[in-house]
């Protein structure tokens, strides 16, 4: 790493100590800088690098609530609102025990370029809180969302900062959401939340994109190499909303879908995937993964066990940050693995993903092979602004047009650094290059 990069990675993790998310995300992204600042030293006498990690804005705030036993519980509520040279700060709200302020700030890191390699005019954010939903009973739910919403709709607007989903919340958490800022506000600012329902100001394809683009993005990267999805045995990790659209797009490509998992385990389908199945347990009974088994003779189920045990031609991971490690990737390169592309944000630790690479595997990483979500969450921004509502089959091509240009600016930018194929590479350069002109054109703000 170039002497000025090691030097402002230092700063970083000085400056945000234990926050080990942030730290690989940062570590990441600088790893591909040194050729940028070689061609462009005026990013360092600018100081972007220093500039670009530190969030313009980070807000903490407490959540009070009661739950259904008339109980007040506390749960810590975050905001970072990390940078917006391109536009309002945009990216979701993820409620999980496991969220604090370094898990959101390397979400917030991690969505500046992904939303640059859009070429939507939206910056990058993301908040959430520890709050739990599972178990929690729909008005313990609204209750938290509503008290949530109370602090969160004085930091945000259309023009300043949009959130959307991400784990832990849906359609239903959004809802509750957008209708205390409704109330609140006495407006009915459509744009200042996204993944609405489609009645009040949602937008079709929201809810498929983050799974279609992943899928999308793959079988174009799969193509450089005379590939399709076309026969391919595909392991998906996840079954949420990700993975479950990564599933569907997957299999009409005409891939073979043989496993999916949760946070306890996973199931495996020789047969393929029965999306209606899956659909079954996880929306309407709301049971773990393992349930599939109930309603499909001939799968079975590995508890306590990650799905990268299932051999695969290509692997789509869409649960969590470092599921997929360096074990995990040796296994699935002896057994044959083709190609991975990243529905969830930063899956693959970084020995996995260095491994990946030596060996040949097409990698796609998260910013570029999952940025059909917020993608498409500007489109539904867009819908809201002109009071339009867009077709299925409309939205559903501006996404994959949208996906083959990220691919495209990534294999290019590879190229003209002097490393093919190396989509890691193509994506951080192509999205900070980006963000740091329009950095440098806004002066030192």
């Amino acid at each position: 790493m170039k002497l000025q990069l090691q030097h402002a990675l230092e700063q970083v993790l000085a400056r945000n100590p234990g926050e080990r998310e942030f730290h690989q995300a940062v570590t990441e992204v600088f790893e591909s800088l040194g050729p940028v600042l070689d061609r462009n030293p005026h990013y360092v006498d600018a100081a972007v690098l220093e500039r670009l990690c530190e969030p313009e804005r980070q807000i903490i705030f407490r959540v009070p609530w009661v739950d259904d036993t008339g109980h007040v519980r506390i749960n810590r509520g975050f905001r970072v609102e990390f940078n917006s040279a391109l536009g309002p700060y945009k990216g979701g709200l993820r409620f999980h025990p496991s969220v604090y302020l370094g898990i959101v700030k390397f979400l917030g890191f991690e969505q500046v370029f992904k939303n640059s390699l859009t070429d939507m005019p939206i910056g990058g954010g993301k908040g959430g809180s520890d709050f739990d939903p599972r178990g929690r009973s729909n008005g313990e739910v609204m209750r938290f969302c509503q008290s949530f919403m109370t602090e969160l709709y004085r930091h945000i607007g259309e023009h300043t900062d949009v959130p959307a989903g991400d784990i832990g919340v849906g359609g239903r958490e959004i809802g509750y959401l957008f209708g205390q800022y409704k109330r609140i506000t006495n407006r009915y600012e459509s744009g200042v939340i996204t993944g609405k329902g489609v009645t009040w100001g949602g937008s079709l394809v929201r809810t498929e994109a983050t799974g279609y683009g992943t899928v999308l993005f793959a079988e174009r990267m799969l193509a450089t190499r005379g590939l399709s999805f076309d026969g391919m045995r595909v392991v998906v990790s996840g079954s949420g909303n990700v993975a479950i659209h990564a599933i569907e797009k997957a299999q009409a490509l005409g891939a073979h879908v043989v496993a999916c998992s949760d946070s306890r385990g996973y199931v495996v389908d020789e047969k393929g995937i029965d999306l209606d199945v899956l659909r079954q347990v996880r929306d309407v009974e709301r049971k773990p993964v393992s349930a599939y088994v109930d309603h499909r003779p001939g799968a079975h189920y590995v508890a306590d066990a990650r799905v990268w045990q299932v051999d695969a031609q290509v692997a789509l991971p869409c649960a969590t940050q470092n599921e997929l490690d360096e074990r995990d990737a040796k296994r699935l390169v002896d057994a044959g693995l083709l190609a991975v592309a990243e529905g969830a944000n930063m899956p693959t630790t970084p020995e996995a993903v260095a491994l990946l690479q030596d060996a040949g595997v097409l990698y796609a990483p998260g910013k570029a092979a999952n940025a059909g979500g917020v993608a498409t969450s500007a489109l539904e921004m867009q819908q809201n602004a002109t009071r339009d509502s867009w077709s299925f089959e409309h939205t559903e091509e501006r996404l994959a047009g949208i996906m083959a240009r990220i691919h495209d600016r990534c294999a290019e930018t590879a190229d003209e650094y002097g490393d093919p194929g190396n989509y890691v590479l193509g994506a951080n350069i192509a999205g900070f290059t980006k963000v740091a002109d329009a950095m440098l054109a806004l002066g030192v703000v």
